[in-house]
């Protein structure tokens, strides 16, 4: 069975995809921030499904901490199967009042880590002739985001480039897919400060668990956007078909604090 290295491991989607991949049989590298967290995991997982779990602390908005886990898993001869890029936060309020620096670690985070751990276990599994890439993204790439501006930026950056090195891949026995959920019960919303927003209060959202099974089912099958729910891919679709000031204007309504 394969091997899976997910990073953001420690909650939300990414606890759910380790748990999805550790029900089939696969063995889990998991990488996030808080070691502590990832340590219960790893014992957990281990202890309910067999399977051998390897778990590295590692804040991933760092520069080259990318580097230094694709270094740690050849030192540790551990073969890459499966890369779940899901590791990502973002930011609420007005572009003039958030802070840079939380900024720069969003899109050091969202964008360059993604895209180096993408080029270097690319460039193994080319060698190979098979590998499978996951990219969470959201149903943010799909317009403007007034009040989260860097975040929707980072997830249209994550669409394009995911859907383009798919197509130089997908030739080579490798399959790049980019999940978009929408708004998910994940703690996304609490470490953005948006729950008071129109998109989140009062909504019933969407589980990580059910995130996670529709996103792992995808990247197996080799999808290449994989946009969770009904609603979620019709809006996302109705965008190219709607005056883009227009998209900016509900968008921005949705995100605005409820009253």
């Amino acid at each position: 069975m394969a091997t899976a290295l997910i990073t953001g491991a420690s909650s939300g989607i990414g606890l759910e995809l380790a748990k999805v991949h550790a029900s089939k049989g696969g063995d889990l590298v998991l990488v996030a921030r808080n070691k502590s967290k990832l340590d219960e995991l790893k014992t957990e997982i281990e202890k309910q499904y067999k399977v051998s779990v390897y778990a590295i602390g590692k804040d991933l908005s760092a520069k080259n901490s990318a580097q230094e886990v694709y270094e740690e898993t050849i030192n540790q001869r551990i073969q890459i199967d499966y890369l779940i890029n899901n590791a990502g936060f973002g930011d609420y309020g007005m572009f003039t009042d958030t802070d840079w620096n939380k900024e720069e670690q969003m899109i050091n985070l969202n964008i360059t880590t993604l895209t180096q751990f993408t080029k270097l276990f690319l460039r193994e599994m080319g060698k190979r002739g098979n590998g499978k890439i996951m990219n969470v993204a959201s149903t943010a790439a799909f317009q403007s985001g007034p009040t989260m501006a860097v975040y929707f930026a980072t997830k249209a950056y994550v669409l394009s480039f995911s859907e383009a090195v798919n197509n130089e891949v997908c030739d080579q026995g490798i399959t790049i897919t980019t999940l978009c959920p929408g708004a998910t019960e994940s703690g996304f919303q609490a470490a953005a400060a948006m729950e008071e927003s129109n998109l989140v209060k009062g909504k019933k959202l969407p589980t990580s668990k059910e995130v996670a099974e529709y996103g792992y089912t995808s990247m197996l099958k080799g999808k290449t956007v994989a946009i969770h729910g009904f609603m979620n891919w019709i809006l996302a679709n109705s965008v190219r078909f709607t005056p883009r000031a227009l998209v900016v204007k509900i968008t921005r309504k949705l995100q605005d604090k409820a009253q």
